[in-house]
């Protein structure tokens, strides 16, 4: 039997629904803060990640799934969202417009790390990129629209961990001096960080290797390098989310994965997953529309990890709100099947979730798939009751049954099903 690719995974259907709330729920918010709806695609040239993530990252270096195409043009399954995003809106000028644009997406993204729980080779994120605003008022309505899309979802147990990474002007002193603190504990670095020393050491500082962490947490701070616009821009943000009522965490090692951040950083971080503790993250990256050959516009950005959501919301799930069907029809004999059907199908044409078995069956057998369906009623309807002129419906919590004469039948069933009252 060929089976599924180590670290891809099946969205089955008990998890479907809970994806296509959250992702509904995030367009509702973020169509309510401006953002629009972009849909790059998932295969880009490989020399866009390579130019805008950076070469001397991990997704560069060892995770991306790049391979050539018919014509040898090196092609990659997208690490991430943000560069295909910038590159449509360099390539199509929706600048033009107007350079003050707000956009989302939501889609898979493709590397090859270590699968482990809440982390697949083939992941999926909730983007959303801002560009055309050099102020640090857009970074704090980020943080508040994401804030507010996590507690409409019912999560708790999250804060906000925030950091400012300087720009090009303030960072390479810092860098030059991380570098000379590292060098002195080289020996205890991992390899792959002595790696970074020579080529970027703030990458040591997103390490995740325990005896790394311990190094990183007596390193200097990024923080007391800042030139004063960086400085200014830190303060006014930190004044900003305060003044919205958001509490965070001023995270000195806070850094991010990814080469084209500037000045803000932050991750939304949970005590729930282990140490995958980010359900989401972003910061800004003012140089990188330049960068990749457009106008030189600053931008700022956050993703959301769906998978690592969907695990968060699965884990606080009230047991009692499992996913229900508003009407089971149980229908004995084959009269009586048929006009279940046509009732069905009017139910379901009215909006209303609405099941039957399609295959001759006892009553008892029926009631038990109503409740394998967990459905909040079931109309039940037999030769007899056709000839009588009336069913009975049954409350599947209560087990009080109620008998509906078969004139205007359909009205009465709306007026008790929980979608209509709801």
């Amino acid at each position: 039997m060929i089976q599924l690719i180590k670290g891809f995974k099946d969205i089955l259907p008990d998890e479907s629904g809970c994806w296509r709330r959250v992702e509904t729920l995030a367009a509702e918010i973020f169509n309510n803060f401006g953002f629009e709806e972009l849909r790059p695609p998932i295969l880009e040239n490989t020399g866009l990640f390579e130019k805008s993530i950076g070469q001397d990252t991990d997704i560069v270096e060892k995770e991306m799934y790049t391979f050539a195409d018919r014509k040898g043009d090196l092609v990659t399954l997208r690490p991430e969202a943000t560069a295909g995003v910038v590159r449509a809106y360099i390539q199509h000028q929706l600048y033009a417009v107007s350079p003050y644009r707000k956009f989302f997406t939501i889609g898979p993204m493709f590397r090859r790390e270590r699968p482990q729980k809440g982390r697949y080779r083939q992941f999926h994120q909730i983007n959303a990129e801002a560009f055309g605003v050099k102020e640090p008022f857009i970074d704090a309505q980020m943080i508040l629209m994401l804030m507010t899309f996590f507690t409409r979802l019912g999560l708790n147990d999250i804060s906000v961990h925030l950091n400012s990474l300087g720009c090009a002007g303030c960072r390479p002193a810092y860098k030059q001096r991380l570098a000379g603190f590292l060098e002195i504990h080289r020996e205890r670095l991992c390899q792959d960080c002595r790696q970074r020393l020579d080529r970027n050491p703030l990458r040591v500082l997103d390490c995740k290797v325990e005896q790394c962490r311990q190094v990183a947490e007596r390193a200097p701070v990024i923080t007391d390098c800042l030139c004063p616009d960086c400085r200014a821009h830190f303060s006014l943000l930190t004044t900003l989310l305060r003044g919205l009522g958001i509490e965070f965490v001023h995270d000195h090692r806070l850094v991010r994965g990814l080469d084209y951040y500037t000045r803000t950083t932050f991750e939304i971080q949970t005590g729930r997953l282990g140490a995958q503790n980010a359900i989401a993250g972003g910061g800004r990256y003012d140089e990188l529309v330049k960068q990749l050959g457009g106008p030189d516009q600053p931008a700022v950005g956050f993703a959301v990890g769906c998978e690592r959501l969907i695990e968060l919301l699965r884990q606080q799930a009230d047991p009692d709100q499992t996913a229900a069907i508003d009407l089971f029809i149980a229908a004995l004999g084959a009269d009586s099947r048929r006009q279940a059907f046509q009732w069905l199908s009017q139910l379901q044409l009215a909006g209303f979730k609405v099941e039957m078995s399609f295959d001759e069956r006892g009553l008892k057998s029926q009631m038990k798939l109503a409740d394998k369906f967990h459905a909040a009623q079931t109309l039940i309807v037999g030769e007899t009751e056709l000839a009588d002129g009336r069913v009975v419906l049954r409350d599947m919590r209560t087990r009080e049954q109620r008998e509906l004469p078969l004139n205007d039948l359909m009205e009465q069933i709306k007026e008790h099903l929980p979608s209509k009252q709801s």
